[in-house]
């Protein structure tokens, strides 16, 4: 069997047996009931609009949204990838690829780039959706890329970290871990930091890579995989680690979240933790969305819990944004969430259907933007209600500069 069906034939396994400890005990794992809540945020749809994803299998590992300049792209899985105006909604351009999309969407002023389940990598003409150039890696992809002016790099499910030229996608470099026999579904997206590319990987580790050889800075192993069966050695480190200064933040599956130094790779501090979504960083603290739907924050230089939010256990939530004073969060029926961020009390809650929403939201200044597992989109405007006007609000949505959506 190859490579890449092994690691298709883990991730269902692993996913059958995860359904099958929910069914046996259902008291632990019933998804908490939504309650009233007393909102401090206003919360008014702007605009929605769609990818073409009917009849396509209803997940999302790894087809986000995107933004740079004023548009927003996304990707379906039956090959579409479409550019919205982040203002009105309004489809600018549209892409049939005819690939199953799995990876994206990653854009910069210069490409959008989405990749498929069967190793391509397409790279579009931001201006009209022109395909540029597609590339055939031999390897599943299923994270958006990361973009910097003198390369791109991509994940792919058997282990490689790939270095590509913007100009027309030849490789420039890879670099690979071993994948363990049993491992979640899904890839961390690279990271671009100065002359590093970080990411991290099935086998609980976090790599640096020298951006001009590929050769290795370092690799620090957050979780060593630890237990008696496949399962409990589990340690996968699907989200992409965050960066701040000279600071890395990652956390993983079963394993650890940690602070890391970016030029040596040493831990700083590391307290347990298990996600598979991911986390997000503001100024002093981080945010951690955990694989039992608790939302926790941490102050940044220390690991010091801040808060720890139980009201959204076993929802399935995506990894957090935030915004301001706000952070949001989406579900597995659909509901976007909003937490106040000093407190995590919760703040406003709407609806965008009884769709899953499997990936992070986007915040564009006042306005956040999802896309559920079907490939319908929703954009949000977030005020502050009149007895919070005292307080700082969220900026008018300004029109961002071209820039790699994180």
């Amino acid at each position: 069997m190859s490579g890449k069906s092994t690691h298709a034939v883990a991730g269902a396994l692993v996913w059958l047996a995860l359904l099958a400890a929910c069914s046996k005990d259902k008291s632990i794992d019933q998804p908490a009931k939504l309650t009233p809540l007393s909102a401090t945020l206003r919360v008014q749809r702007v605009w929605s609009a769609s990818v073409d994803d009917k009849k396509a299998v209803a997940l999302r590992l790894g087809l986000g949204l995107s933004v740079a300049g004023n548009r927003v792209y996304a990707a379906g899985h039956r090959g579409d990838i479409v550019a919205i105006d982040v203002s009105s909604g309004r489809i600018l351009w549209r892409t049939r690829t005819r690939a199953p999309l799995s990876g994206g969407t990653a854009a910069s002023g210069e490409l959008v780039l989405a990749g498929s389940s069967d190793g391509q990598l397409f790279a579009l003409n931001p201006a009209d959706g022109a395909i540029r150039w597609k590339v055939r890696l031999n390897g599943e992809v299923l994270a958006p890329a990361a973009i910097s002016e003198r390369l791109i790099a991509v994940r792919t499910v058997d282990g490689k970290l790939h270095a590509l030229g913007p100009a027309d996608g030849h490789e420039l470099w890879f670099q690979e871990q071993q994948v363990p026999r049993l491992s979640l579904r899904g890839t961390a997206r690279p990271v671009i930091a100065g002359d590093l590319v970080l990411c991290g990987f099935d086998n609980g580790k976090v790599l640096a890579a020298n951006m001009n050889d590929g050769s290795v800075q370092w690799e620090a192993t957050i979780t060593p995989p630890h237990g008696r069966t496949e399962l409990e050695r589990l340690a996968d480190i699907d989200s992409p680690v965050r960066v701040s200064g000279q600071d890395v933040f990652t956390v993983g599956f079963q394993g650890r979240v940690a602070m890391l130094a970016l030029e040596t790779g040493q831990i700083w501090w590391s307290h347990e933790a298990s996600s598979f979504r991911g986390l997000t960083l503001d100024d002093d603290a981080l945010y951690v969305a955990t694989a039992d739907g608790e939302l926790l924050a941490l102050k940044a230089r220390t690991g010091t819990e801040i808060w720890r939010q139980k009201a959204l256990l076993h929802r399935g939530l995506s990894a957090p944004a935030t915004m301001d004073d706000a952070l949001v969060t989406a579900d597995f029926q659909g509901y976007v969430h909003w937490l106040d961020k000093a407190s995590g009390a919760l703040a406003a809650r709407v609806s965008t259907g009884k769709v899953r929403i499997s990936t992070a939201p986007v915040v564009v200044g006042n306005m956040v933007l999802v896309i559920n597992d079907r490939g319908h989109i929703s954009a949000f405007r977030v005020t502050p209600l009149a007895a919070r006007a005292g307080r700082k609000s969220v900026p008018q949505t300004p029109v961002p500069q071209p820039t790699e959506s994180k």
